[in-house]
């Protein structure tokens, strides 16, 4: 994915103010407008202006957008990292991508990171959204965590700024990725006596050295010798609740799947956690090692490569 540098689109300095990045915007949509240009991909670049100053016109978006850093080329494939977005509050419910703008853009704020809100006058305040990284762990077992939110804003001077705050949070067990915590009355503030808006924090889980979740179930890859696949064997596994006994089954083929039922992600309805066999060679480095290889290779007639009926 190509990383689209929006300040230059704009042609406007990365510390401009909103107002300079505003008539910036007229200037070039007035140049490049289909229905007026002459320039042979007056479209194309019209197109691209209009994204840029999706971005760059709204401070939360923007400051979410600097984060990412400059350091990025043409020749370098554009991710954006695992935690990109998290600890940022934006204003309004999440809402869905734009099918009109680059998959750049909705890396970055397609369903459940895009600011998508209404910002008309309300009695009530404005709801409020973020996502936040816990541990896996805190599903299994509930938590109470202290969280930082950074909330841009625009200085009178017009350059975008971010605020903390820091909330203490009550993570119920159970909760699963993408599911959302509500925060009664921890949004905007309402207007004219109205009640504050809530604040919706989307759940996201760091990534852990063992586990990777699909769902309420867990995968676990466990690395196992040769001759516990090939003859059996009972090894202990870790959990996110301890470790258990488990069986290999004998002649078990890496990639086979070993089912612990019910312990994924608790509910009424619990998960389960998979092993996923996975056979680690000891190396050959040394005289006794070689050896013994050499005499599996003269001693079993065994070819993984038959089926493909090559030499």
């Amino acid at each position: 994915m190509e990383y689209k540098d929006y300040y230059k689109i704009m042609g406007v300095d990365r510390k401009a103010t909103q107002d300079e990045i505003k008539r910036a915007y007229r200037k070039l949509a007035r140049k490049y407008h289909p229905d007026v240009s002459k320039e042979a991909d007056a479209e194309l670049k019209f197109k691209e202006l209009g994204e840029a100053n999706e971005v760059l016109k709204d401070p939360e978006k923007r400051a979410a957008y600097d984060q990412l850093g400059s350091n990025w080329n043409a020749q370098q494939g554009f991710q954006p990292p695992p935690d990109w977005g998290s600890g940022f509050e934006f204003r309004g419910a999440p809402s869905g991508g734009d099918a009109d703008f680059s998959d750049f853009f909705e890396s970055l704020f397609g369903q459940g990171r895009s600011p998508g809100g209404k910002r008309g006058f309300h009695m009530q305040g404005e709801d409020h959204h973020a996502k936040i990284l816990i541990d896996l762990e805190d599903s299994f077992n509930g938590a109470s965590r202290s969280i930082s939110l950074q909330m841009p804003e625009v200085t009178p001077d017009g350059h975008v700024v971010t605020r903390t705050r820091t909330l203490k949070v009550g993570i119920p067990k159970g909760i699963r990725q993408g599911q959302q915590i509500r925060l009664a009355g921890q949004g905007a503030g309402g207007a004219g006596g109205g009640k504050a808006g809530d604040l919706y924090l989307e759940i996201e889980f760091r990534p852990h050295r063992y586990y990777r979740v699909e769902g309420a179930d867990v995968y676990l890859e466990l690395p196992v010798t040769p001759w516990e696949a090939a003859l059996g064997a009972s090894v202990n596994v870790p959990t996110p609740m301890g470790k258990v006994g488990l069986k290999i089954p004998p002649n078990s083929q890496a990639g086979k799947k070993l089912r612990l039922k019910g312990r994924g992600i608790p509910a009424k309805a619990p998960g389960d956690l998979y092993v996923v066999v996975q056979i680690a060679l000891p190396p050959a480095d040394d005289q006794k090692a070689r050896a013994l290889y050499e005499r599996m290779q003269e001693d079993l007639e065994f070819n993984p490569r038959a089926a493909m009926e090559v030499a």
